[in-house]
Formats: C-alpha cells, sequence, structure tokens
C-alpha cells in the first residue's frame, strides 16, 4: 500500500482568506446585515454554519448558506492564492510514490475549483468534514498522515489514527499546535518536503 498523506485546504494548501472576506463583504452588502469580515477570516476552519451564526439568527442560517455559495466563485476563487509549498507538498508525496487526499470542510465543489484554479493535483478531494469527522475520510483512505493548520485537523488527525502534522499557517502559533498534541509542527509546508522524505524513508524501513 502507498502511503497516503491527507491536507487540509484552507490555511494549510491555500491562503482563501482574500477571496472569503470579499464573499462576506458581498452577502453583507445584499443582505444588510454587517457581517466583519476581518474577524471572521481570522478564525476559518470550522463549517461555514458556525461562523454564519455569528452573524444571523439560528432560522436564517441555511438561507445564508446557500446565499454565500452563490457568491462564492465570483467572489473567491481568483482571490485566493497557494501558500508557500503547498504544490511542492503534493509532489514530494506523489514522487515518493504516496497519494495525497484533500480532506477540508469547505463543500466539495469549491475545493475542487480553488484546486482547478491553483492546478494543485491531489489524488482525491473530500470534502464537507470537520474536526473528528475527517478521520471518516483518512481512513477511507488509508492515511498515514494528516497535514492541517487548526485544533480541530489534529483532532482529525488523532481520531483516525493518523500523526497530526500542523503547519503555524492558519490561526494558531507553533506552541499553541505543540500544547494541542500535534505530533509534528512545521512552521509552513516548505518545511514539508524534508520531513515527510525522512518519515517515508522510515516508513520503508519498517515495511
Amino acid at each position: 500500500m502507498p502511503l497516503t498523506v491527507g491536507f487540509d485546504l484552507d490555511m494549510t494548501l491555500i491562503d482563501s482568506r482574500p477571496g472569503i472576506h470579499s464573499t462576506y463583504r458581498e452577502l453583507s452588502a445584499r443582505t444588510g446585515v454587517w457581517i466583519d469580515a476581518d474577524l471572521a477570516v481570522s478564525r476559518l476552519g470550522p463549517p461555514l454554519e458556525h461562523e454564519l451564526a455569528h452573524w444571523f439568527p439560528e432560522e436564517r442560517v441555511p438561507e445564508m448558506v446557500a446565499a454565500y455559495r452563490e457568491i462564492y466563485p465570483t467572489h473567491a476563487i481568483a482571490p485566493s492564492l497557494a501558500l508557500p509549498g503547498a504544490g511542492d507538498a503534493i509532489q514530494a508525496v506523489r514522487a515518493a510514490g504516496g497519494r495525497s487526499v484533500v480532506v477540508t470542510a469547505k463543500n466539495e465543489p469549491h475545493a475542487k475549483l480553488h484546486l482547478e484554479h491553483l492546478r494543485l493535483e491531489p489524488d482525491a478531494v473530500i470534502g464537507w468534514l470537520w474536526a473528528e469527522a475527517k478521520a471518516e475520510a483518512l481512513r477511507e483512505h488509508d492515511a498515514t498522515v494528516y497535514v492541517g493548520d487548526h485544533l480541530g485537523d489534529i483532532r482529525g488527525a488523532r481520531a483516525a489514527g493518523a500523526l497530526a502534522v500542523s503547519v503555524a499557517t492558519g490561526p494558531y502559533d507553533e506552541e499553541a499546535l505543540r500544547a494541542a498534541g500535534a505530533d509534528v509542527v512545521l512552521p509552513d509546508l516548505t518545511a514539508f518536503p524534508a520531513w515527510w522524505a525522512a518519515y517515508a524513508e522510515g516508513a520503508a524501513s519498517l515495511a
């Protein structure tokens, strides 16, 4: 079985903050409801419903989710860039004979739009999964490593029995990620290929 690595999307592989900020601003303009877009993009990770519940009554959240997702493709894809090392990280896994899967809380169609736009080519993309629920996809794809930026990603890796690798490119610094139980903490994905080469070599020697 080839080694499989799972990657989170937002603030792990891509910096989606500019696009999400623009989407929230447009949603606010259309609804007349104030949304602090700066605050919203500072806490990316949990499902969209969690954030919208801060700004709209519970009964309006499903409607606002639909409105946000309608706006998203035209406002969020082009401004969102790959984070440093994202392409090299996926390529490093492939070069070692491994597989990479993106497991994200973002809805799957939008996740795929981002990856296609940025020409990032994982072997599979699974959306709509957050925190411990990510373990479902990680187990299905036999992922032994999960790379993310959020504390919820650490919980997802733990639930799947995978190694929790954290990058400090999201809302948490290296100290907070270690304190939350990350097995490996990297400053960003530019450090991933060297770490992965050592990990893959070690795994091969134990096979």
